[in-house]
């Protein structure tokens, strides 16, 4: 057995040079036999040519006339102002050779060539499609034009070599290559940069994410986690969010879309709550009215009351529960709104002479027959005052002898 120091080619030198010769042959023999076929069969495929030549030219116009520049008019022409002048040709071709009678031998070259020009031009239409449908997104929502020109650098690239890989696979699977190996080959390389730049990818699927699904904004007032804001700017990594205090947030864009993010701009109105605690001795007579007294409060101030009415007792109070709409999602205006009406109530029940409960705490003392009392009680009898004890009883005064009385 002899070892092989090199390896041989797929097609071997000599077998190629036969089939190239077998090839002029055969295509000579054609000519010589069908001359007036191709004569017709060029005429035509010329005109076929020339009218797909005429339809991309349709796309530039279209790229011109678009309102808009990413607008999907723009899109579609330009996919197809990037068809090939070989896809062309080879239409042009593979729709004619049947007409002029090619032989096998031609038949199956034109066939080869047209699926090679094919799967080449239908990943560039496709890529031109992708990319120009996340350009319509993002434009339409007003994104950044720095990130965007970074992430679709990016984008453009990834997107690229997918659609690139895949189409030299199925020329090669056409060409009868065992593509296998190549398949587990990319697939495992394409893992190996996965994980190597996994941060990156996360962060850049998730700002595709936030293009397509668009749960914010440009603009808008979130909130997210513990913390809130306006949204500045949405990068390829991370987002920027202007608190309210006035500093500037930077956050990578996985990690807000693993939060639970709430859209304050895309609100309809606020909703407002407040408990009022009512004193304990408040009559039910005038816990009754409670209802309709905040109702009044609430309409006459302008805003849409929803509810109210007896949430709890309290440990010192009865808690009352009060719920009311702002007109707009306007912050300023739920603040104005909570305002006004805080202070409406308040006149209100001052006026209803309606106490509001404060953290309050009763003695009792027990009497020496064991019940509870006050420390004082106003109707009890009035007791024998004993004497004060404050101290041992002073000591006997001596008698005193007045010696001038006795010397006189």
């Amino acid at each position: 057995m002899t070892n092989k120091t090199a390896a041989e080619p797929i097609i071997p030198a000599a077998d190629l040079g036969t089939q190239a010769q077998s090839l002029f042959h055969v295509s000579y023999a054609w000519m010589h036999t069908h001359w007036l076929q191709i004569i017709i069969a060029g005429a035509i495929g010329t005109g076929i040519f020339l009218a797909l030549h005429a339809g991309r030219k349709l796309g530039d116009r279209l790229c011109r006339d678009s309102a808009s520049p990413a607008g999907w008019g723009t899109v579609f022409g330009r996919a197809i102002s990037r068809t090939g002048n070989f896809f062309m040709l080879m239409v042009a071709i593979k729709l004619v050779a049947g007409y002029a009678g090619a032989p096998a031998q031609v038949a199956t070259t034109i066939t080869f060539l047209f699926t090679i020009a094919a799967v080449f031009q239908a990943a560039i239409w496709a890529r031109e499609i992708i990319l120009g449908a996340i350009e319509h997104r993002t434009m339409s929502e007003n994104y950044s034009g720095e990130a965007l020109g970074s992430a679709m650098g990016i984008i453009r690239l990834l997107v690229t070599f997918a659609l690139f890989a895949i189409a030299l696979i199925v020329v090669l699977d056409n060409l009868g290559v065992n593509v296998t190996g190549l398949v587990a080959g990319l697939g495992v390389g394409g893992i190996a940069i996965g994980l190597a730049a996994k941060g990156i990818f996360d962060d850049l699927f998730a700002a595709l994410a936030i293009i397509f699904d668009r749960p914010f904004r440009r603009g808008d007032a979130i909130t997210f986690g513990s913390s809130a804001g306006s949204v500045e700017a949405i990068g390829l990594k991370s987002t920027r969010i202007r608190a309210t205090n006035g500093e500037e947030l930077i956050i990578a864009n996985k990690n807000l879309l693993d939060k639970e993010i709430m859209n304050n701009t895309r609100r309809n109105y606020r909703r407002i709550k407040f408990t009022l605690g009512l004193v304990q001795w408040t009559p039910v007579e005038v816990m009754d009215r409670v209802h309709d007294i905040l109702k009044e409060e609430i309409e006459r101030c302008g805003l849409k009351f929803v509810r109210a009415g007896f949430f709890q007792f309290g440990a010192s109070s009865y808690d009352f529960d009060v719920e009311f709409d702002s007109e707009n999602a306007a912050f300023q205006d739920f603040f104005d709104a909570r305002h006004t009406v805080g202070l409406a109530i308040i006149r209100r029940f001052n006026a209803e002479g309606i106490e509001f409960a404060y953290p309050t705490q009763t003695a009792f003392t027990a009497a020496p027959d064991g019940r509870m009392i006050l420390p004082y009680e106003s109707h009890a009898p009035a007791q024998p005052e004993r004497p004060r004890n404050d101290g041992p009883p002073p000591a006997p005064r001596e008698k005193s002898t007045d010696r001038s009385a006795v010397d006189g």
